[in-house]
């Protein structure tokens, strides 16, 4: 399994704090079948837990993930930030990062 991040998302690790070993141990928790929201066409949804604390007042990261394969964290977001993420938080959210732009279908004819 490899793991990669986006530049906009290691700099969120950074200020954040967060160790690669945390995000390490998100995705084993995906890869053992414990994903927290599947947000459909291979993105999840992960909690990640802040130094000292737990999962539930710590990090949210989307991640595009292919199990046995590959994830990339696209996101991540603190709990006291944003409350959630609804289905297309994490594609919106790529978008306004300016980490991700829109296929334009323009005229296919």
């Amino acid at each position: 399994m490899r793991v990669y991040k986006l530049k906009a998302f290691a700099r969120f690790q950074r200020r954040e704090r967060i160790a690669d070993k945390v995000l390490a141990k998100a995705v084993r928790v995906a890869e053992d079948g414990l994903v927290d929201a599947d947000l459909g066409g291979g993105l999840i949804k992960q909690r990640v837990a802040r130094s000292g604390q737990g999962k539930s007042g710590g990090y949210r990261t989307v991640i595009a993930y292919r199990r046995g394969d590959r994830a990339v964290f696209l996101f991540g977001f603190a709990k006291n930030e944003r409350a959630n993420l609804d289905d297309d938080d994490g594609i919106e959210a790529t978008l306004v990062a300016d980490e991700l732009t829109e296929v334009s279908h323009g005229d296919e004819g």
